[in-house]
């Protein structure tokens, strides 16, 4: 590794402990939401720098959709506005300090106390194919299929469950004023 990946995986490593730090410090759930979103997003970027760029890169995209999901429920449905009231995450104070100070001390000693191998053989010139292969194996195609027909399924079943266009309130030829609602609404909104 170079100076600059160690400055960087430092940083990166930094910033993803703060922030789970501020997921036990921060007064509301949509801060805690964001907080969680940084730190996770912190963690993709320390797997990119360790040379796993492909899985850097989709841990940070699916932290995103889903902190941002998250955030989005929240404010929806959440009694107080917005997950904005203030409230506390921390529930048995001195319990959770405790277990959480002694799993800290166990995975710090471990990194220490374990034998880490050296690598054999040259680095492969492509992490990406080789993360795949060793996910998927020889059903890589089969995946890589499934996915586009569970898409097509997605979209699919969205087309299906509407049972009207966005301009059929228009009319067949998008002509009618004021707008009606095949529905039964009456006048379009």
């Amino acid at each position: 590794m170079s100076t600059t990946d160690l400055v960087l995986l430092g940083v990166l490593a930094a910033l993803a402990l703060a922030g789970g730090v501020l997921l036990f410090t921060l007064s509301s759930m949509a801060r805690v939401t964001f907080s969680l979103l940084a730190s996770l997003a912190c963690v993709g970027g320390v797997v990119a720098v360790l040379g796993l760029p492909y899985l850097g890169v989709v841990i940070v995209l699916m932290m995103v959709m889903e902190m941002v999901i998250m955030a989005v429920f929240m404010i929806a449905y959440m009694m107080n506005p917005a997950g904005l009231m203030p409230m506390s995450m921390l529930h048995n104070k001195r319990g959770a300090l405790a277990v959480s100070s002694v799993v800290f001390a166990a995975l710090v000693a471990g990194i220490f106390a374990v034998p880490w191998p050296r690598r054999s053989g040259a680095r492969p010139s492509d992490t990406t194919f080789q993360v795949g292969v060793s996910l998927m194996g020889d059903q890589m195609l089969t995946m890589v299929t499934l996915g586009f027909v569970l898409l097509a399924t997605m979209v699919g079943a969205t087309v299906l469950a509407t049972h009207r266009g966005r301009y059929d309130r228009f009319g067949d030829d998008l002509d009618q004023r004021p707008a009606k609602d095949p529905a039964g609404g009456g006048v379009g909104r």
